[in-house]
């Protein structure tokens, strides 16, 4: 007991003895603070410390030896200087207004003044270059341009464009909602004078309606069953899957393709609006892809390889006039290992100049390497190689020959076709797509044959412009509601990559979209088409190729501030409105500028538009303007 106690005081004292030299050496450590902020005081300011620094830049330093301490006399003879702060915070870290500045570099000041002053130059050029121009509203043309259609081919009309608005048919009324519209269109919607002549029954009127049954003269039986009966035939043909994007050659009025698209196969009609007057406003009427174009001197404004299957039902093509030079363009067209489709009556009358034709075009097609893979009935079905072993294994004396390796089978536009046999590419570019609907976004191999600045990163660009126009759409989504409204044709009038169209697809909009890559910059088609999409090239400066009144929904982003050094923005605009479908809208995304500018055009042409910022905010120097063409 007694050595616990001892030890306990032990303890004690000694906890006693640690807490005074403690509060011994902090009493010390204050003391010798003190003493050292008086003695900072007498110290004189550096140089550096005198001027005023734009940029804080940390050099070594050396400390210079200290100089023999004074007597205290000598101490207290001193008058102390009066300190000049440079900065304003104090010794104590304190913000204060009490500071004088040091010197300062005239020469830098200027320079900065210079560049503001060069700065609001700029502001002022660009807000003149903003300078609007009112714009006078446009007339209204004559009850007979209803239906007018621009010739493209006079050149020497390049740039000129209507000065007047198309007016709609009398009776005009909002177009029927697809699905609906396939079967049945509003009468008073399109002319038809010449409708039961010209589609020979597979058109009738019940009341204000034209109505579509589905069967008729082309297909006795039946479309569906036509479809199925191809189906059978080709096994591998697989509409929808691998077969995702078809042309249907003069199809009278475009039945196979209206109802490929319940099989998910995105089918272009195409016919001539002389022979077959009305036919492709009366498809498109329906929601149906379709433009006004055929098979002639010109190629096609499609690139090679674009369709998994062209069809030709009757179409009155003779594919074997000029040795065969419109079935060299078809096969242009056709993508390797792709079908051609050819219901006629030479493929199951043999008597006379009948069987004459079959034989020209069984000829035709051996010598150009094409495999007839089955024939039943009135339906024959041809497949295209998928390299270039058949075309080099053949005699060299047989005909048509091969395409020059020089020759660029995807120059379109105003290109003449050529009477050979276009060579496919190495490593199986175009042939080696994906099946539906994995090939949508997977990037295609002919993304590297574009000819464009970027090399290597072209997937990263492929990609981010797909996340781009995919954020684009949800935003009118969100904002516009746009997937509630009717709309079933739409044109995106700079596709680029054809992410616009992607994004719909993802976005389960019931409607198609027309992909128009610009003369004026890289010809993306190829990969447009690889994706399982369809296009058309154009030249902005020149009218669409199409009837009036024939989209929903018009899509331009960056478009105008390209073509406005090349076109006349005012006439793009009219023609925008020419082929726009009373209830219509269109969204143009493009510099504050420009916007300006087609805000005034678009009150002009009779539509009501709206500005709004883009998604970057509103100090982007991009706008969006959105118009409404009102029935």
């Amino acid at each position: 007991m007694r050595a616990m106690n001892t030890a306990s005081s032990s303890h004690h004292s000694t906890s006693i003895s640690t807490f005074t030299k403690i509060v011994s050496f902090s009493l010390l450590s204050f003391s010798l603070f003190l003493i050292f902020k008086y003695l900072s005081a007498f110290t004189t300011p550096t140089i550096q410390n005198q001027h005023l620094s734009f940029f804080n830049t940390t050099r070594p330093t050396t400390t210079p030896l200290a100089p023999p301490s004074p007597s205290p006399a000598a101490v207290a003879a001193v008058v102390r200087p009066v300190l000049e702060r440079t900065g304003i915070i104090n010794e104590l870290g304190i913000m204060t207004d009490d500071f004088v500045v040091g010197e300062i570099d005239e020469g830098l000041i200027e320079s900065i003044v210079a560049v503001a002053n060069s700065s609001d130059d700029r502001q002022n050029v660009e807000r003149r270059e903003r300078k609007v121009v009112k714009v006078e509203k446009f007339r209204i043309c004559e009850r007979n341009f209803s239906d007018y259609v621009p010739y493209l081919g006079n050149l020497s009309e390049k740039g000129k464009g209507l000065d007047c608005l198309v007016p709609r048919p009398k009776e005009y009324k909002l177009h029927i909602p697809w699905p609906k519209s396939r079967d049945e269109v509003w009468f008073d919607n399109v002319p038809h004078a010449r409708l039961d002549r010209v589609n020979e029954g597979a058109v009738s009127r019940k009341g204000d309606k034209l109505v579509f049954p589905g069967d008729g003269p082309q297909f006795i039986r039946g479309t569906d069953k036509y479809l199925d009966q191809i189906s059978k035939m080709v096994p591998e043909i697989a509409f929808g899957r691998h077969t995702r994007v078809a042309l249907d050659i003069s199809s009278r009025p475009a039945n196979f393709g209206a109802y490929l698209l319940e099989r998910n196969v995105t089918t272009l009609s195409i016919a001539t609006s002389d022979v077959h007057p009305n036919q492709i406003e009366l498809t498109l009427e329906r929601g149906v892809p379709a433009m006004i174009a055929t098979f002639g001197r010109r190629r096609l404004p499609y690139p090679s390889q674009a369709f998994d299957l062209i069809h030709c039902s009757r179409c009155g093509v003779n594919w074997t006039v000029d040795g065969g030079i419109l079935l060299l363009e078809a096969n242009r067209l056709l993508r390797g290992g792709g079908y051609f489709v050819w219901e006629a009556e030479p493929v199951y009358k043999y008597e006379n100049k009948l069987g004459e034709q079959w034989r020209a075009v069984e000829d035709l097609t051996s010598n150009i390497c094409w495999e007839l893979v089955n024939k039943e009935e009135y339906i024959a079905i041809w497949q295209k190689p998928v390299n270039n072993s058949c075309y080099l294994s053949r005699d060299p004396n047989v005909q048509p020959s091969l395409c020059n390796t020089d020759d660029n089978p995807d120059d379109i536009w105003y290109a003449d076709v050529k009477a050979c046999i276009t060579r496919l590419p190495e490593y199986g570019y175009g042939t080696n797509t994906t099946d539906w609907p994995a090939r949508l976004h997977s990037p295609p191999d002919r993304l590297f044959t574009i000819e464009m600045d970027a090399e290597k990163s072209r997937k990263e660009l492929y990609k981010a412009d797909s996340k781009y126009r995919n954020d684009i759409v949800r935003g009118y989504v969100g904002a516009f509601r746009l997937n509630q409204m009717n709309l079933r044709n739409v044109m995106d009038m700079k596709a680029r990559y054809g992410g616009y169209a992607a994004a719909l697809v993802d976005f389960q909009f019931n409607s198609w979209v027309m992909n128009v890559v610009p003369v004026s910059g890289p010809n993306t088609l190829p990969v447009i088409y690889d994706r399982g999409l369809i296009g058309v090239m154009h030249d902005w400066c020149e009218p669409f190729n199409t009837y009036p009144r024939t989209y929903d929904l018009l899509n331009a982003v960056g478009l105008f501030s390209v073509e406005q050094r090349r076109c006349n923005i005012t006439n793009i605009m009219v023609e925008m409105d020419r082929i726009l479908r009373p209830g219509g809208r269109v969204y143009i995304r493009d510099t504050t500028a420009v916007i300006e500018q087609l805000k005034e055009i678009a009150k002009a042409v009779g539509w009501v538009p709206l500005v709004f910022d883009s998604g970057e905010g509103p100090h982007s120097n991009w706008k969006l303007l959105t118009s409404e063409k009102r029935l």
